[in-house]
């Protein structure tokens, strides 16, 4: 059975301040493929999702979303930005968050109305958190805060969630919640999942295949695939070495 793409990209390259950021990338992600985005800093990781988002504009190639050239304010896709924990002091509820979502392409806050906040119970449902629509965003935990993110990036129940870095900040038991919660809304939801991460192990028993990105290149395929000496030697032009122990990958020889 042919596998549905919902993102294609061609050839795509994009340079900013001068600098080359992305060259020669070609990807075809699938309906419901759940793909880890990993590389060091500065490798292109988010910049890629913001061309997906449609909110920058590729210096040459072709990028495909569902059918479509990327677009802003597309309700198809859900995304979720790096996660800062928030104050303790900010006032706002957890399911006013949530409910940004909604109302992210209007300018101000969404009126309340039945729709919207049906919209917003079902999507903290979703993330296992409905007991927390009505708490402090700022009194919540890391872990809770990044649910209500996700939750936000549900809320137009998407076809596809970009996930900027979600694990960062989180502890192990945190880490692997969120991971077991996506996993849970790729395989019931049939969404397609791109996360950014620095550390693959955490996704290791749940992503499909892993986009590795360094010195502006790029290699995809399964983590056996892409996750080898000779694959990231090539991509970073000096011998890396992969170790693997206690059911672990580690990366050695290449900047963190």
């Amino acid at each position: 059975m042919k596998k549905e793409t919902v993102i294609s990209v061609n050839n795509l390259g994009i340079q900013l301040g001068g600098r080359t950021i992305l060259q020669n990338v070609d990807l075809e992600i699938h309906k419901g493929e759940f793909i880890a985005i990993l590389g060091p800093n500065g490798s292109g990781k988010s910049t890629l999702l913001k061309l997906l988002l449609g909110l920058i504009k590729p210096s040459v190639g072709n990028i495909s979303v569902l059918g479509k050239s990327p677009h802003r304010g597309n309700d198809a896709i859900g995304y979720a930005p790096q996660h800062r924990v928030l104050e303790t002091e900010l006032a706002l509820r957890a399911r006013d968050v949530v409910g940004f979502g909604f109302d992210g392409n209007k300018w101000g806050f969404g009126f309340p109305n039945k729709k919207r906040e049906d919209l917003i119970n079902k999507a903290l449902k979703e993330v296992n958190a409905l007991h927390l629509g009505n708490a402090p965003i700022g009194h919540l935990s890391g872990g809770e805060q990044q649910r209500m993110l996700i939750a936000q990036a549900l809320i137009t129940n998407p076809q596809i969630l970009l996930l900027d870095e979600p694990l960062s900040n989180l502890d192990i038991n945190n880490g692997q919640e969120i991971v077991s919660l996506l996993a849970r809304l790729s395989r019931e939801k049939k969404v397609t999942i791109m996360l950014v991460s620095h550390d693959i192990n955490p996704l290791l028993p749940v992503v499909n295949r892993v986009l590795f990105m360094a010195r502006g290149q790029s290699a995809i395929g399964t983590p056996d695939q892409v996750l080898t000496s000779a694959t990231l030697s090539k991509l970073y032009d000096t011998h890396i070495e992969i170790v693997r122990a206690l059911n672990r990958i580690f990366v050695v020889g290449a900047e963190t």
